[in-house]
């Protein structure tokens, strides 16, 4: 499975980004698809998963209520809309699939793009 993040760029606070992550693979509506995201300095921290239908959705509760995840299965692509951005957004992003344990863990994915930077300013 390759994986291929884009939509980063710079923002002012309060602005709205949307990331796109694009996926190989025959069976992608099968994929748990999350997004992480890593600040300087900082371990990468979970940030939204999704699973294989899009029917159910996980979010960690810095984001909630300011992004959303979504996808579409037949152009094979994550998507993570991101409103209401704030300097702490501040990260390199990155997707994954893969799952093999929990959802909010980096360790449970196996598969990684390569990362698209997010720069929110104040």
């Amino acid at each position: 499975v390759q994986l291929q993040a884009s939509g980063g760029g710079l923002v002012q606070a309060g602005g709205s980004l949307r990331l796109s992550c694009a996926a190989s693979g025959r069976t992608f509506n099968t994929y748990v698809m999350g997004w992480f995201r890593q600040a300087p300095g900082k371990e990468r921290e979970f940030v939204a998963a999704i699973i294989g239908s899009g029917s159910s959705t996980y979010y960690a509760d810095s984001v909630k209520g300011r992004f959303t995840i979504s996808r579409d299965n037949a152009k094979n692509t994550v998507y993570l809309q991101m409103n209401s951005l704030k300097p702490e957004d501040t990260a390199v992003y990155y997707c994954a699939s893969g799952l093999r344990g929990s959802y909010y863990s980096d360790v449970g994915y196996v598969y990684w793009g390569q990362g698209t930077q997010v720069t929110v300013s104040s």
